[in-house]
């Protein structure tokens, strides 16, 4: 999954709801409002992932997704938003 973010910023592009700034792409100015354990809050703006991504990772369990919040993805519940798992800051080298 870093590998498949590292080439879209070493290419110049960022995902939406990232924006160019300095040397790569970050979310506008607030602080992480989730954590692993806790339901996903509802006024988050969430992205799937690319189709490419989720076949070259594997398609998550049944019940689950992946989705992308600013820099981060993370696997939720599909049902409670609760999320599962993270995998953090995909945008910092």
């Amino acid at each position: 999954m870093r590998d498949y973010y590292a080439r879209e910023f070493h290419h110049g592009h960022c995902p939406h709801g990232l924006a160019k700034k300095h040397d790569g792409c970050e979310p506008p100015g607030h602080a992480r409002r989730w954590e692993v354990g806790e339901r996903l809050p509802a006024d988050v703006v969430r992205y799937d992932l690319p189709r490419s991504l989720t076949v070259e990772i594997g398609v998550p369990p049944p019940g689950y997704q992946y989705v992308r919040v600013a820099g981060d993805v993370l696997m939720i519940a599909t049902g409670t938003g609760m999320i599962v798992d993270a995998i953090n800051d995909l945008g910092q080298n």
